[in-house]
């Protein structure tokens, strides 16, 4: 279990470093539509810093997958959370100060995690059929269609509106992958799960690098943190089996709060660029 536990905060480091340099990616381009453009991802796919980025999010992935297949979905959503603060860390050593309530929101995700990590019991997935995997690709339709309309919403909502929806989509990634039984080759490319990894993924992304272009970053990070870590959460403990130890259930309520709220806290750090306001200078990176 403890090397379960090992992935999913491989996957959150990997996850958190790569999350600031498509931030800055995003932030840079402009694609000069408005609404979803999905020429944003062709266009960020032409800088280094993004697939750079990329490349951590593909290592990430797969230690994911790998945590997944071991832990329940409410502990590594929780540990993938964790990942704001690696970027929060991670800005630091690129020129943004951290006051004592980020290092503090640090510690504390640190121990709502290891409350997690105590609770959890290792098990893989329960078996599901092909109408569990037909409602995830369901699911991803309609937050294609709720992506778009929250695209050409009004400013004030459109923001957390993509934000949310690009977390919920990164949730469908998370129950897509937990399904999947095998990583064999034959076995992926016969699994319905793999492609919607592969769409919800994609979707998310956009959804996210918009959010993060046109709005404010700490609105967008937090709600795909709510997004991708309560619904997901939800789904494994009510359709996919997943369980605490017996007289865990408390330590791993709190320690999933704990983790929760302390990444809200530092969702601030999902865009380092922007941190420092008109009172200081921008930050240059390399």
């Amino acid at each position: 279990m403890w090397w379960g536990l090992l992935c999913a905060l491989g996957a959150a480091c990997a996850y958190g470093v790569a999350s600031v340099m498509q931030s800055v990616a995003a932030r840079a381009t402009d694609t000069g539509a408005a609404g979803v453009d999905p020429k944003l991802l062709v266009r960020v796919l032409r800088q280094g810093k993004f697939v750079l980025g990329l490349l951590l999010d593909v290592l990430g992935f797969v230690a994911q997958i790998a945590a997944l297949h071991v832990l329940p979905l409410f502990v590594v959503q929780a540990a993938l959370a964790a990942s704001l603060a690696v970027t929060a860390v991670a800005a630091r050593f690129l020129g943004v100060r951290l006051g004592r309530p980020e290092w503090a929101a640090v510690v504390v995700v640190c121990a709502g995690l290891a409350l997690l990590g105590t609770a959890a019991e290792s098990e893989g997935s329960d078996p599901v059929g092909l109408g569990f995997r037909l409602g995830l690709v369901a699911a991803v339709a309609v937050l294609a269609v709720a992506g778009i309309a929250a695209g050409k919403a009004s400013r004030r909502i459109r923001t957390p509106a993509l934000g949310l929806v690009a977390g919920l989509c990164f949730g469908v990634v998370a129950i897509a992958g937990r399904i999947i039984p095998s990583l064999a080759p034959l076995d992926l490319l016969t699994d319905l799960a793999t492609y919607t990894v592969a769409v919800a993924g994609a979707m998310a992304m956009l959804f996210y690098a918009t959010a993060l272009q046109r709005g404010s970053v700490t609105t967008s990070t937090a709600m795909m943190v709510l997004g991708e870590t309560i619904f997901p959460s939800l789904v494994g403990v009510l359709a996919l089996g997943d369980r605490t130890r017996p007289g865990f259930a408390v330590v791993a309520v709190a320690g999933f709060a704990l983790a929760v709220a302390a990444a809200l806290a530092l969702a601030r750090f999902g865009e380092p660029a922007t941190e420092q306001r008109s009172e200081t200078k921008p930050t240059v990176f390399p």
